[in-house]
């Protein structure tokens, strides 16, 4: 028997509450149900994107192995040179579309560059779905002014927090008693919204065919899990916010002062990581047309990574990329003076500073620059791939959520840990 189209833009409503549906019938992502959530000690995991690339020639040692010469890139690293790994020969099959390739980064969806494209989700709300739970804050998405790169389960890009002072009131400053009890109102009132609309529910299920059954049952379970998350956010909005010293920082609004903004940037996610406010931090970098205020820097940061293989060009590029890498040391630094236990909070937690550029002249995605730091990974070495049969990035993914102690053996295009992270 022939059933009752459903409208598209239906709603089930009931005492102010109204719940939109699903895209019926849609290519939706399989739901996956998180893993059990046992006590575990404090993994972390941060991902940092370099939406103009990063040049690999002065990043990517000629050495593979352990005994590598240092590249002026890595050169601001040496101090921590055994708790980092520079790895060559990487890349997202069928990720391509040049900057668009960013979108993917993290989720390894093919072509990103086609108007059909739908993204999936990113390797950091994979794990959140999973360990979220055990923070204030799930996850957290910072960006230096170029969007952000974490993706919900329906490939829906969560909006990235670009101000530093913001970030730091929400992490560390306490509301009112006024502002509190309205917070816990809100959670309150997203407790029970399939309790109240029920009935609709389930004449919305009746009329559907089997394939929308599946779809809908995969949302009203999402819908019941945001419902303990909400649960949780109570339990969270009644427990006092860690204390740091200092108030909140200055915002910087000029791009050209580009270290000064990924400064705060960095000194926020570790300062979020010490505290263990969250445990997954993903970061869009700067990176633009602006020209930075760095000595010898007379030309937009875009146009020199077009730099069509001009020396001066590069000579200019080098200058900012190195003080990128500069800050990126310091920030590795840093969590390796943290403390956690007997272990720093470096070894706690697995960092990727990379880029789905591999050559941003020529808009190239293979061979990508990836660095990874911490996670007590076997470090110290140069692991070079071959890049005319390159393991996919998303192996290195799957190592990053086993670092995190999640049971998980793929990810995206990654089938298996990417070999020699390993002891």
């Amino acid at each position: 028997m022939p059933r009752t189209p459903i409208p598209r833009r239906t709603f089930l409503r009931s005492s102010g509450v109204a719940l939109g549906l699903p895209l019926l019938h849609g290519m939706l992502p399989r739901f996956a149900g998180a893993a059990p959530a046992a006590e575990r000690e404090a993994r972390r995991m941060v991902a940092i994107c370099a939406p103009l690339g990063i040049h690999t020639p002065h990043l990517f040692p000629e050495q593979a192995g352990t005994d590598y010469q240092t590249t002026p890139y890595l050169e601001p690293l040496q101090e921590v040179r055994d708790k980092f790994t520079v790895i060559s020969g990487l890349n997202h099959p069928m990720v391509d579309g040049g900057h668009a390739a960013e979108k993917s980064f993290l989720t390894g969806a093919a072509h990103p560059g086609q108007p059909s494209f739908r993204n999936t989700i990113s390797v950091d709300q994979f794990a959140a779905e999973r360990i979220g739970h055990l923070t204030r804050f799930p996850s957290l998405s910072l960006t230096g002014g170029n969007g952000g790169m974490s993706y919900t389960r329906s490939g829906v890009l969560i909006p990235a927090e670009s101000r530093p002072s913001r970030v730091f009131q929400q992490l560390f400053m306490e509301g009112s008693e006024d502002e509190k009890a309205a917070q816990l109102r809100r959670v309150k009132d997203g407790q029970s919204i399939l309790d109240l609309v029920g009935a609709q529910t389930r004449a919305i299920q009746r009329r559907s065919g089997r394939e929308d059954v599946e779809t809908l049952d995969q949302y009203f379970t999402s819908v019941r899990e945001l419902e303990q998350r909400l649960v949780r956010a109570e339990e969270w909005a009644k427990r006092p916010k860690p204390t740091v010293e200092g108030g909140p920082p200055e915002d910087i609004d000029d791009r050209a002062n580009f270290s000064g903004r990924f400064q705060l940037l960095l000194d926020l996610i570790a300062l979020a990581l010490q505290t263990d406010s969250t445990r997954l931090i993903t970061l869009m970098g700067p990176g633009g047309a602006e020209v930075v205020d760095l000595k010898g820097v007379e030309d937009g940061w875009h146009n020199l990574s077009h730099h069509g293989r001009s020396e001066e060009k590069i000579e200019q590029l080098a200058i900012i990329e190195k003080e990128e890498m500069r800050l990126f040391g310091e920030f590795l630094k840093q969590l390796d003076s943290y403390q956690d236990g007997d272990r720093t909070v470096l070894d706690q937690t697995a960092v990727l500073m990379g880029s789905s550029l591999g050559n941003a002249s020529s808009h190239n995605n293979t061979n990508l620059p990836v660095v990874l730091a911490g996670g007590r990974f076997r470090h110290g070495q140069h692991l070079a791939f071959d890049p005319d049969s390159p393991p996919p990035l998303c192996n290195l993914l799957v190592s990053m959520l086993q670092h995190l102690q999640l049971e998980v053996d793929e990810f995206s295009s990654g089938t298996s840990t990417l070999t020699g992270l390993h002891a």
